[in-house]
């Protein structure tokens, strides 16, 4: 009897990518690559000051960190909260938009996530297929269009120059929009640039995009920081029919000086944030509970430590916009926002600052940081390259001395 013979055929297979190209095609952030590199060189030796975080150098108030401390002993934060978030902060979340915006939402639909940047991420992933478009104003932060593209999205910018004061308008909304379009993004008052919109501003663009369809992501985090005239105006309050296409995104990080905290929040339609909040139940399940307190005490306490903390920023503001004015090739719009100037610097290209000839915004900062160890953030990091981004969140004492640093380098 012949033996049995047995065939193996092998199927030849197609290699794996190693990564995710979704994931491999993010950029990591460059303000926190900045502030890291800052804060390496500092913990070397070197004398370095950093322009490049979007962080107050104040403590956390008091108040707010006593209740924290006393919620670190409550058993009942040791345990696993809701995914959407305790109810008593969705409560004061809900208080606070009536109080410091002007009208009213229910606390149902608020969804407390990990910080703003989680709020960001998650309201584009509760409303973007693939494919759809989102316009974005640049210079924009730098997260936007990452979490863009995690979602699927498209990027649309739409650019607002120094001489617009980085405002776009509704006509340049309109020449963007296609059939595509899916989401503008408003963020005022605005990182990087410190721009803030106008009541009839705001009002024209929440017109537009009732009219045409579009949803609204608003970037309301700096709502507290205003100087002069400037007043912060939610587009709920003054388009109210823009409710079901709106997302609302905020958080305590700049307003309390809680950066670490990690404390965000989205508001938006009821589907919108039950969808949302079915993600974050995988994706982190609830915000730590003793920050959560913490924001309780926060946004139910009283404004007196964030106006303190405003006036510091506002005498900042001044004399960064004033010292940066003084340098030659810079054109500095005044800031009316926020904690960030954003000055033009095309006219440095084509010189030689410190033995390298300036073609771009990186060039300069490069040359900044290497040759007087001061950190900024060049424009290409915002989707707009020839300018710098600077924070004025520092000691009155680093920023002279930061900016007085780059006035004799330039002055070479």
């Amino acid at each position: 009897m012949p033996a049995t013979m047995w065939c193996v055929t092998t199927t030849e297979h197609a290699p794996h990518a190693r990564l995710s190209a979704r994931l491999a095609a993010i950029a990591p952030s460059a303000t926190l690559a900045v502030d890291a590199k800052a804060k390496a060189l500092k913990a070397a030796g070197r004398p370095v000051i950093g322009f490049g975080a979007g962080e107050p150098d104040f403590p956390t108030p008091a108040a707010i960190v006593d209740a924290a401390v006393a919620a670190c002993v409550d058993p009942v934060n040791h345990r696993y909260s809701p995914a959407k978030g305790l109810p008593a902060l969705r409560e004061a979340i809900a208080s606070a938009t009536l109080r410091d915006s002007g009208y009213e939402i229910s606390p149902e639909d608020v969804l407390v996530t990990n910080g703003g940047k989680q709020a960001v991420f998650q309201a584009f992933a509760a409303i973007l297929n693939e494919g759809d478009e989102v316009i974005l104003p640049a210079p924009y932060w730098t997260t936007y269009p990452e979490a863009i593209a995690l979602s699927g999205g498209v990027t649309v910018p739409v650019v607002a120059g120094a001489e617009a004061d980085y405002k776009v308008s509704v006509e340049q909304l309109e020449a963007a929009r296609t059939e595509r379009t899916k989401v503008v993004l408003l963020c005022s008052p605005s990182n990087p640039t410190g721009a803030v919109y106008t009541a009839e501003e705001t009002t024209a663009i929440g017109q537009w995009a009732l009219e045409h369809g579009v949803w609204v992501i608003t970037d309301e985090i700096y709502q507290h920081l205003t100087y002069d005239d400037a007043e912060f105006s939610p587009i709920l309050r003054l388009v109210p029919d823009l409710a079901d296409q709106t997302i609302v995104l905020n958080g305590v990080a700049k307003t309390y000086a809680m950066t670490g905290w990690r404390v965000g929040w989205m508001v938006g339609p009821s589907d919108v944030i039950k969808t949302a909040t079915s993600f974050q139940s995988h994706l982190t399940s609830n915000v730590c509970n003793v920050a959560q307190r913490a924001a309780i005490a926060a946004l139910t306490g009283p404004l007196t430590e964030v106006h303190r903390m405003r006036e510091a920023f506002d005498r900042r503001r001044q004399t960064m916009v004033r010292m940066l004015s003084e340098i030659d090739g810079f054109s500095v719009p005044t800031p009316r926002g926020a904690f960030y100037a954003y000055p033009d610097v095309h006219g440095v290209y084509g010189r030689e600052v410190g033995g390298v000839e300036i073609t771009s915004s990186a060039d300069l900062a490069d040359v900044i940081l290497d040759q007087v160890e001061v950190a900024v953030v060049p424009g290409e990091a915002f989707g707009t390259p020839g300018y710098l981004r600077l924070s004025y969140a520092l000691s009155d004492e680093d920023l002279v001395e930061g900016i007085e640093r780059i006035q004799r380098l330039l002055a070479r």
